[in-house]
């Protein structure tokens, strides 16, 4: 007797909803065609270079029309790469490579291509951000040359679910809300950017599926449950009826999180560009709790001056008058690399000059940074907070509180995102005024993991009992001080995990704004005395699946929320 084909597939859920939609893969990456691959005699050199600049014209064309239906940045950015498929110069190389060398076409563009790009990097500034559009172009031209699909988000009649082995954080900013129904993906993992981006957005996501892309078929209808992370093939009418009621149910934020019994616990927002207040102030934000910096220095080949930094970060904490506004300073290195602050000689960027540590090497930016900061927050009524990045020591701390006192910023804090931090937060909390524990790179630390890669999902979850036992840590050493320690991070925005993390002595959470309303929701429907002993099961736990699994039997109110 066969066995019946499964329905199901387990993945870790980023970001909460329940829908329903059919299924739509995301095209293969274009494979780079065979060095040396040439003409065969029969082919005539003229009509296949001929086909290049048609294929050109088709692919401008289409990026055309996708500008004319797009608004502000996407419009532009669409425009400028739609000039790039029409440069007459990369297309009469490539035909040149036919005519002379008898390249097949899509190998001479891609040799064309990639003599522009490195023209483009090497002239630096401007020229080297437009790389990544020559590498666009380059893969549409190949894909209409071998009549492949179009690389890019797949279009479709009705919005739909995504599904991929893995997908570019560039890719997922790119998604329209109102067309992707949900994400799925085979690989990435819970504090990736791609599950950050997701999150932000707003799109039911899970990744870390392993075998969705095998079982799920382009057009059936998929069910997918961003919060327990459980995906299904083919679903009932019973389980499509469960997404009708999930999508009656509205949820708001009224502007202040506490417990059932009335324990208090700040609900903040993450922002990483100052358009990003006014929404988050619109969904009752009780304040920001990350207001991430690095905006004002990426993509510049020199800082931002003190004034453009003040004019900058005043948007932001005009917003958020008499609340709360955690500004964290340059966090670059490693994944954000800057033009003007490169290490070059690094073997393993993550573990190297990176968050406060580029003081050490340039100190006059962090100096400038936190001039910029006091300015702003004198000229608003905002309650503006410091706080460093990457903090690993003692040492560190007192320097960094030091710096800030200088300029008058008397409320300094520190990053928890190393595990040395966590387990010195004692001694670092008798220096800083409180600490924000960021989740996803402690997680990475912790369990050795790149975040960024797929094949580790399964270790770069915040559910693993020993990240749970440093966030612990770092809530025993505050208690000790008496100082404040909230989360950041995405396990922040998890309306589950925010129920253990409160449980564990966390005072506030900081997240995407559109997490605000499910969060604040369930910890109204538990008491801290349930917060303390799910808090106290999870760490029970020896994986990350049975401290998951445990939490969520003690709250059963969980199903009733669709979470």
């Amino acid at each position: 007797m066969t066995a019946p084909t499964p329905r199901t597939v387990a993945g870790i859920g980023v970001c909460p909803g329940l829908v329903a939609g059919p299924v739509v893969h995301m095209p293969e990456p274009i494979a780079e065609p065979a060095p040396g691959l040439r003409l065969s005699p029969r082919d005539s050199p003229a009509a296949r270079a001929e086909s290049i600049l048609e294929a050109s014209t088709l692919v401008a064309a289409d990026l055309d029309a996708a500008a004319e239906r797009a608004t502000g940045d996407s419009k532009d950015l669409l425009e400028a790469t739609a000039a790039i498929a029409a440069d007459p110069t990369l297309v009469a190389d490539a035909q040149r490579r036919v005519l002379e060398d008898h390249l097949v076409p899509e190998r001479a563009v891609w040799e064309a291509a990639e003599e522009v790009a490195q023209q483009f990097q090497a002239l630096g500034g401007y020229f080297a951000e437009r790389v990544v559009d020559i590498v666009d172009i380059r893969d549409r031209l190949v894909a209409a040359l071998t009549g492949r699909p179009r690389p890019g988000v797949p279009t479709w009649d009705t919005p739909f679910v995504l599904v991929a082995l893995d997908l570019a954080p560039s890719v997922t900013a790119s998604l329209d809300p109102s067309k992707i129904l949900a994400i799925v993906t085979d690989g990435a993992g819970p504090t990736s950017h791609t599950a950050i981006m997701a999150n932000a957005k707003g799109i039911p996501a899970v990744v870390a599926a392993a075998g969705a892309h095998a079982l799920l078929v382009d057009g059936e209808t998929a069910l997918v449950n961003g919060s327990t992370g459980v995906v299904v093939a083919d679903p009932t009418p019973a389980e499509l009826e469960a997404v009708t009621t999930a999508a009656a149910r509205a949820r708001t934020f009224s502007g202040r999180g506490q417990t059932r019994d009335g324990h208090p616990v700040q609900l903040l927002a993450n922002i990483g560009d100052p358009s990003e207040a006014a929404p988050a102030a619109r969904a009752g934000a009780e304040g920001v709790g990350l207001f991430r910096s690095e905006f004002c220095f990426l993509d510049r080949e020199l800082p931002p001056t003190i004034e453009e930094q003040v004019t900058a970060y005043r948007r932001v904490f005009s917003e958020f008058g008499g609340r709360k506004v955690v500004i964290r300073t340059l966090d670059s290195g490693a994944d954000k690399p800057l033009h003007f602050l490169v290490a070059h000689d690094e073997q393993n960027p993550a573990l190297g000059v990176r968050g406060l540590r580029t003081a050490a090497r340039s100190p006059e930016l962090l100096d400038d940074q936190l001039e910029a900061i006091s300015r702003a927050a004198a000229a608003e009524q905002a309650e503006v907070w410091v706080m460093a990045p990457m903090v690993s020591t003692v040492p560190e701390t007192e320097a960094f509180v030091a710096a800030c006192t200088a300029h008058g910023l008397d409320t300094a804090g520190v990053m928890i995102e190393v595990p040395s931090a966590a387990l010195l937060a004692g001694p670092i909390l008798a220096r800083a005024q409180f600490a924000s524990i960021g989740t996803n790179d402690l997680t990475q630390y912790a369990m050795a993991a790149d975040r960024l890669l797929g094949s580790l999902a399964e270790l770069s979850d915040p559910w693993q009992p020993a990240v749970l036992h440093l966030i612990a840590a770092t809530c025993a050493g505050g208690a000790q001080q008496a100082r404040p320690v909230g989360v950041c991070g995405e396990a922040a925005s998890n309306p589950v995990l925010a129920v253990v993390l409160v449980g564990l002595g966390v005072s506030s959470l900081s997240m995407t704004p559109r997490a605000l309303a499910d969060v604040a929701e369930v910890l109204s429907q538990v008491d801290l005395a349930l917060c303390e002993e799910v808090a106290q099961l999870a760490l029970t736990a020896e994986t990350a699946s049975d401290a998951r699994s445990m939490v969520r039997s003690r709250l059963p109110m969980l199903a009733e929320l669709g979470l």
